[in-house]
């Protein structure tokens, strides 16, 4: 049994007549990285300020290593890298400057670690912060955090601003970090970086977990799309998660977990003209989750 690293439970945060996040709970495990999906305002960051003690909760509690969240926040911060989602440097430095302090103020830290990360991330670090682009401000605060050696590394937002190349880059820092057997919290809007990087997801909404998503069993799910004239779909649907049908156009959508032989052979039955089976990704989850009233989902 693999063990968590990270336990929530209940947790919920008020301001003033909002809630912020309300009931949270999941484990997240040693050695894995785990997805935070969510549009603004879904809670993410909340979570991650109450996982890292900068905020009290209203009920419910977290633990890092079976430490409290909240009461034991020093302790904690000794062994989490925190990437937040406003990254805010020292304007009057320039980015050697900035990583060497930030070495410095660790016992973890390791000034020559922040330098190699800072070219694997093709970064200047001879421009003062001042004259630096939002972009290379983002890998900078990457290179000071991506380089400690920390239990649990937490991202909030990591690729915004970076072109392509760069995030390329950094999901492949992050496939090492867990290659290493260490911990990654990762929250994004991009969906395909959090498919292609994670091994589970969560997607909060208003506040509230709607949906745990294991990338492994999301990888075993098909979405099939046909147009086809007549066909008996009673036939199909016991074979099939869910399929929706216009009679319109005849335009056939079926979304089956597991094997999807018998699904094609009743294709294969029936008048078919146009067929297109793909992998059905995490959008096709994430939108199912965003197309009801959250309370018709919690």
């Amino acid at each position: 049994m693999i063990e968590s690293l990270v336990s929530v439970h209940q947790l919920s945060k008020q301001f003033r007549q909002h809630w912020a996040l309300a009931g949270c709970s999941l484990e997240i495990r040693r050695g894995e990285v785990f997805g935070l999906l969510g549009p603004n305002g879904a809670g993410k960051t909340t979570l991650l300020r109450l996982l890292m003690g900068y905020l009290k909760p209203t009920t419910g509690n977290a633990t890092v290593s079976e430490l409290d969240c909240y009461r034991d926040r020093v302790a904690i911060h000794r062994q989490v890298a925190y990437l937040p989602g406003e990254v805010r440097l020292f304007r009057s430095m320039n980015g050697r400057q900035v990583l060497k302090f930030f070495s410095g103020i660790r016992p973890d830290g390791d000034f020559q670690a922040a330098l190699r990360m800072a070219r694997r991330l093709d970064l200047d670090l001879s421009r003062w912060v001042a004259f630096m682009s939002t972009g290379m401000r983002q890998k900078l605060a990457l290179a000071a955090v991506l380089s400690l050696p920390a239990p649990l590394t937490i991202l909030d937002e990591p690729t915004a601003n970076l072109d392509p190349t760069v995030r390329t880059q950094l999901l492949q820092i992050i496939d090492e970090i867990r290659r290493d057997g260490r911990t990654v919290v990762f929250s994004s809007h991009v969906l395909s970086e959090v498919e292609e990087v994670c091994d589970r997801v969560v997607i909060l909404r208003e506040g509230k977990l709607v949906h745990e998503q294991s990338m492994g069993d999301l990888r075993k799910m098909y979405r099939i799309r046909a147009r086809i004239e007549g066909g008996d779909l009673t036939e199909l649907l016991p074979l099939v998660d869910s399929a929706r049908h216009d009679p319109l156009t005849g335009r056939l959508t079926i979304e089956v977990a597991g094997d999807i032989h018998p699904v094609l052979r009743w294709l294969a039955q029936n008048p078919v003209e146009e067929i297109e089976v793909a992998p059905a990704g995490l959008r096709s989850v994430y939108e199912k989750f965003h197309s009801v009233p959250v309370e018709q989902v919690v």
